[in-house]
């Protein structure tokens, strides 16, 4: 939960705890525990520059005997979960997983075993991440569970932290402890498990849990008691100023930023907001610009205000009108306020970036990526070898030289369409294989597992990866890295655009019929499929194996305009789960069938 540059050194509840602008909460048992599986279930809060935990802590003194094991949700995220263990001399072990949806939105399970041969993650039921090297056999200490919400004071990890956007809450419905029972349990991996006990969280159980009143540095803010709320049968641990604390919220939406792009301004707001009030488009105002239509995204907080003649070599002001409510109860309603837009710069053709260095050779320098920029990294590092290091197969030595190292995402904007895309590889550290081995996610399918650029290149040899094909539907072709061993890596990144096309997602109503790929993929248990129609329609879904032969088939008697989603569980029409492979999914409607390829893992 702590990064190995925060000095974890506790703080007594004094004059220093209470000099901190932002309070915080923490939740943590009193009991701890060697081994076993840990569950609860959450709803996370969706701000920049902040996270929400489940974890274990070894509550020792020093680095040299640390002992974690951690679920972090850092709110800069829509799509990401974090994993690390953290061992003896503060070493870290971290996974970002893509997932499949927004954690802010709804609640899901959480869950981590632990155990003397690994420490797997689980999410709703489905392991995502397992960790086995060496390291596992160093966590021997017994363990706290915890919980808790802070605002780190390292924004390349967290994000940028923008007071406004709080107060911030993260919801817990229920936390359950599993003892490890090899051979005699009755849940989790190969029934190892024995459930111990389960607490709903309806009222703080003074006797298991005590509240946290402790701070360190690297955290903004204190842990105080009245921060840690019970209401309507939830834990909500609450991040907020140092004035309204606990469980309220009296602020109004607040507009963070405002962003122009072709056809449409981006802008978001700090909070969640209202659907009826929010789309009201006579709350919006630019001079010179009509505004033609307003949508919420999914999100909550980004609205989309769509205009017909925008010209993007002007400058423009927002004003927003006093009226859009959030939702909270009873609701804050927003005041009057006036932004300044940031005016996009759309990119030329190949798009080539330097990651990790400067502008060189027809490439552009690296950058970090928010509502200014037009591309750029989320989290990571960057290295460089010495200029005098030759990099093999390539001419372009002084692109591989430099890296992104621990990067989590990278972000670059452009039209709808299908691109090309090349990544650019040199590992230039490490000498044996098994040393750095990572996967990658372009948009929402892995397409690089367990990838070992040593293994497959050596040392110092340029290795370029190539994807044709990649379908961009919401203006920003995302990159996800996720390490498996040590850390990610990136040196370049070169972008073709093949083709254009005006099909939107999310919110937005297509003008035709669209099958979009599953995710994860490839996957084991259970996927997401989403799709978009134009009006409300029946549809038919199939699911047929590398033969053709149907095995599973399901028909959807009304589907409504914009996008919809199929979850499948891996399961045939006999209800038995399906073997590892390739299969085909067909979605028809009365006059149009569109298929896509899937792979089942196991």
């Amino acid at each position: 939960m702590k990064k190995a540059i925060i000095l974890f050194l506790l703080v007594s509840l004094t004059g220093f705890l209470h000099a901190k602008d932002y309070y915080g909460a923490e939740y943590r048992t009193k009991e701890a525990y060697t081994y076993g599986r840990f569950e609860a279930k959450i709803k996370a809060a969706q701000r920049d520059g902040m996270l929400a935990s489940f974890f274990t802590y070894y509550d020792g003194v020093g680095t040299s005997n640390w002992n974690e094991i951690d679920i972090e949700i850092l709110g800069r995220y829509e799509n990401n979960i974090q994993f690390n263990t953290i061992t003896p001399g503060q070493k870290n072990h971290v996974r970002s997983q893509p997932v499949n949806f927004n954690p802010s939105l709804d609640y899901h399970t959480y869950a981590f075993e632990w155990t003397p041969d690994y420490v797997a993650w689980f999410i709703d039921g489905e392991e995502v991440y397992r960790q086995t090297g060496e390291h596992i056999s160093t966590l021997v200490h017994p363990q706290k569970i915890m919980m808790n919400i802070w605002n780190p004071a390292y924004d390349n990890w967290v994000g940028t932290w923008n007071e406004n956007a709080l107060p911030a809450f993260a919801y817990y419905d229920f936390v359950s402890y599993y003892s490890y029972t090899p051979g005699t349990g009755s849940y989790g991996s190969q029934n190892n498990f024995t459930h111990l006990w389960t607490d709903n969280l309806d009222s703080w159980d003074e006797t298991k849990w005590e509240k946290g009143t402790h701070t360190w540095n690297g955290n903004n803010c204190s842990f105080i008691h009245d921060n840690a709320v019970f209401s309507d049968g939830k834990l909500i641990l609450c991040l907020t100023n140092n004035t309204n604390i606990g469980y309220t919220d009296v602020k109004p939406p607040y507009l963070l930023w405002v962003r122009a792009e072709p056809g449409r301004f981006v802008a978001k707001y700090s909070e969640e907001l209202d659907k009826t009030s929010a789309e009201n488009k006579n709350l919006y105002l630019v001079s010179g610009v009509t505004i033609d239509s307003v949508r919420l995204q999914d999100d909550k907080k980004t609205m989309l205000l769509f205009t017909s003649n925008l010209d993007l070599n002007k400058s423009y002001n927002l004003i927003t009108y006093a009226g859009i409510k959030d939702l909270f109860v009873p609701p804050n309603t927003s005041t009057l306020r006036a932004v300044s837009i940031n005016m996009s710069k759309p990119l030329s053709f190949p798009v080539k970036i330097n990651i990790g260095g400067p502008e060189a050779m027809g490439f552009l320098p690296d950058q970090r990526f928010n509502e200014t920029t037009e591309y750029g990294y989320c989290e990571g590092s960057t290295s460089e070898v010495p200029a005098e290091t030759q990099i093999n197969n390539t001419e372009d030595d002084s692109i591989f030289q430099s890296e992104q190292y621990g990067l989590v995402a990278y972000k670059v904007r452009v039209p709808n369409g299908l691109y090309k895309l090349q990544l650019l590889l040199s590992e230039n550290y490490f000498s044996t294989a098994g040393s750095r081995v990572f996967d990658i996610y372009i948009e929402d399918s892995l397409s690089a597992d367990n990838l070992d650029v040593f293994q497959v290149a050596g040392k110092n040899n340029a290795y370029v990866l190539t994807f044709e094909n990649i379908h961009v539907t919401d203006e920003i072709l995302d990159l996800y890295f996720a390490a498996e061993i040590d850390n990610t890596l990136l040196n370049g990144i070169i972008i073709d655009q093949l083709s254009t096309g005006e099909i939107e997602t999310g919110n937005i109503v297509p003008d035709e019929f669209q099958l979009h790929q599953n995710f994860p993929n490839p996957f084991n248990g259970r996927t997401i499929i989403k799709y978009n129609v134009a009006k409300e329609t029946p549809l038919d879904f199939y699911i047929f194996d590398a033969l053709g032969k149907t095995i599973y088939s399901k028909h959807i008697d009304l589907s409504l305009p914009g996008e919809n989603m199929i979850t499948w569980d891996s399961k045939n029409e006999s209800n038995t789960t399906v073997s590892s492979g390739i299969y085909f999914y067909t979605l028809r409607c009365s006059n149009k069938s569109l298929t896509r390829k899937l792979l089942v893992l196991k």
